[in-house]
């Protein structure tokens, strides 16, 4: 029987200082973390928070563009809708146009949220700015986009 294959440490550590994969996630944990304590005041996360600003323009999206913008399956934003719907913060509605398809408004009581949150948001995004440094946020966010 022959010896399994063994990584040298010397590999590991290169990857755990170098991989871009691990360092993104890493910092998007963090990041997540830092706003759900920022919004929890408010009973939001930032995950709820995303999803109403998407929700938030004249015309009720679809779950498939909101899915999209969001980056997620459909599967895993109609599980996120709940807790939101059932809060009255949005509604979900039959599209006219193809029954098929459902629509998402944010409801008065979301969009009241909302303006609650950003000031929230708002101080948090620029302390977070302010400890990008070495790089301009906007190329920072043109790089990340450039990966999606």
């Amino acid at each position: 029987m022959s010896k399994p294959q063994e990584l040298a440490l010397a590999v590991t550590h290169h990857v755990r200082d170098n991989c871009l994969c691990l360092h993104v996630q890493r910092a998007a944990r963090a990041l997540a973390r830092h706003f759900d304590e920022v919004l929890r005041p408010l009973d939001l996360t930032n995950g709820q928070f995303s999803l109403l600003v998407s929700l938030n323009r004249p015309e009720a999206p679809s779950i498939g563009s909101v899915a999209a913008l969001l980056a997620m399956d459909r599967t895993t934003l109609t599980a996120n809708l709940k807790p939101l719907e059932r809060r009255g913060l949005l509604k979900v509605s039959v599209d006219k146009e193809d029954k098929r398809s459902r629509r998402l408004t944010i409801s008065a009581a979301g969009r009241a949220l909302l303006a609650k949150a950003f000031p929230l948001w708002k101080q948090a995004h620029a302390e977070t700015e302010r400890l990008i440094t070495g790089c301009r946020p906007d190329d920072v966010r043109s790089a990340l986009r450039a990966l999606s």
